[in-house]
């Protein structure tokens, strides 16, 4: 089951590939049952808002998962808990599949969480031990854009197979997907670490690398930036199903077309990410992103209170273009903010990519939830919740130049 080490001079081309397709499996999970949330809620006779409890026990186990995963990933090497990991989210995948009820569900979906975490963290934790810099984020963005294309594709193919199954054919899918990604890793993934390089500290040793890694200022700035822009982000996942489904009464499969829409701005704006760092700088793509998120979400919020009062109320097209700038502008963001908050942090990448991924997913779980509570058909606690999450980004990229002027 070994594989050569690779390194920064000597790696297969077809490598980003590989992470791509297993770094898909968060946002297949995540985005391709969303059109499924009032069959779930229907099946078991739960009130409007309630399958978003699924969507947060999903974030809460990512980020329970990555800190574990990154520890794994930094002791044992990038491979062998990947083996671990994708088999235990296959097994996870089909008990989901097979859920009598929300609780059960909900549990078997922290569990799936925590198991697939890993095809978030080291995949991102490969990427730096293979490149630094300008060459991280373009191998970055290398992975978004093929990561991309599943929140593209996932709402359809979920919508598809509740046109022909039950929501319950959605996580077969997921399970065969798990299977997938066992069976390439085995195969074919080599190690990025090699043995010599690999950290073995005890439990106290590990919570002092976390620690140590964020009291950084540099790192912690980089991590709110990408936490603030996943609460945004996450806010429009957990709430759309309730705004576009049950508000605006769009069926499932109008759903994950407009859905796809907005998800597909996120990938090609990606694939201009290393055009932009090598005219702009890295600061610079920050800054100006930064403003646009917090602008865009402040559109949305004037459009869901200020445009239901005129006549002819809000309809779903007039959230499309707002959502689209701002889910592009992530594209942007995201890897950028990432290898920030990476960059000091060579000797312990997987560490301080489960950390960054904690603290995301962390935001993350608190945006599903609250958009759970505050689902009411309305588009106003998705938009509020969207510009909260703007405002943070704006916020903590102030006190990034901050830092900058400082140094």
């Amino acid at each position: 089951m070994s594989r050569p080490v690779a390194t920064r001079d000597s790696y297969p081309s077809w490598l980003p590939l590989l992470l791509g397709f297993l770094s898909a499996t968060g946002p297949l999970s995540t985005d391709m049952y969303l059109p499924a949330f009032p069959a779930i809620e229907a099946e078991y006779h739960l009130p409007l808002g309630s399958a978003q409890v699924t969507l947060a026990a999903w974030f809460l186990g990512l980020a329970i998962g990555q800190i574990t995963q990154g520890t794994l990933a930094d002791r044992f090497g990038r491979r062998t808990p990947l083996i671990i990991s994708t088999a235990m989210y296959t097994l996870a995948s089909a008990g989901c599949a097979l859920a009598p009820d929300i609780n059960t569900l909900t549990v078997l979906r922290l569990i799936a969480a925590i198991a697939g975490s890993a095809a978030l963290v080291i995949p991102t934790a490969v990427v730096r031990d293979l490149s630094t810099g300008h060459a991280a984020a373009q191998m970055t963005s290398r992975l978004i854009m093929i990561r991309g294309v599943a929140p593209i594709i996932a709402p359809p193919i979920g919508s598809l197979i509740l046109a022909f199954a039950s929501w319950h054919g959605i996580f077969w899918f997921a399970t065969i997907y798990g299977a997938i990604c066992w069976v390439l890793v085995v195969w074919k993934l080599p190690d990025t670490l090699a043995p010599n390089s690999r950290i073995k500290q005890n439990l106290t040793g590990m919570l002092l690398r976390y620690r140590n890694i964020a009291v950084e200022r540099i790192f912690l700035v980089h991590a709110l930036l990408n936490a603030a822009s996943m609460f945004a982000l996450f806010a429009f996942l957990g709430g759309s199903p309730g705004v576009f489904i049950d508000g605006m009464h769009l069926s499932p499969v109008d759903y994950a077309l407009v859905f796809s829409g907005c998800a597909a701005s996120y990938v090609v704006f990606a694939q201009f990410n290393p055009f932009m760092l090598k005219r702009y700088g890295a600061p610079k793509v920050v800054r100006v992103t930064s403003l646009v998120i917090f602008l865009t979400n402040l559109i949305l919020l004037i459009i869901a209170f200020v445009v239901p009062l005129l006549p002819g109320g809000l309809v779903w097209w007039m959230l499309m273009p707002p959502v689209m700038v701002m889910m592009g502008c992530q594209g942007f963001h995201i890897p950028n903010s990432t290898v920030g908050a990476m960059h000091r942090h060579a000797a312990h990448a997987g560490s301080a990519s489960a950390l960054i991924g904690m603290i995301g997913f962390c935001f993350a779980a608190s945006s599903g939830m609250l958009a759970g509570a505050l689902s009411d058909g309305t588009a106003r606690g998705m938009a509020g919740l969207m510009f909260a999450g703007g405002t943070a980004v704006l916020l903590a990229d102030w006190y990034r130049r901050r830092l900058a002027a400082q140094s």
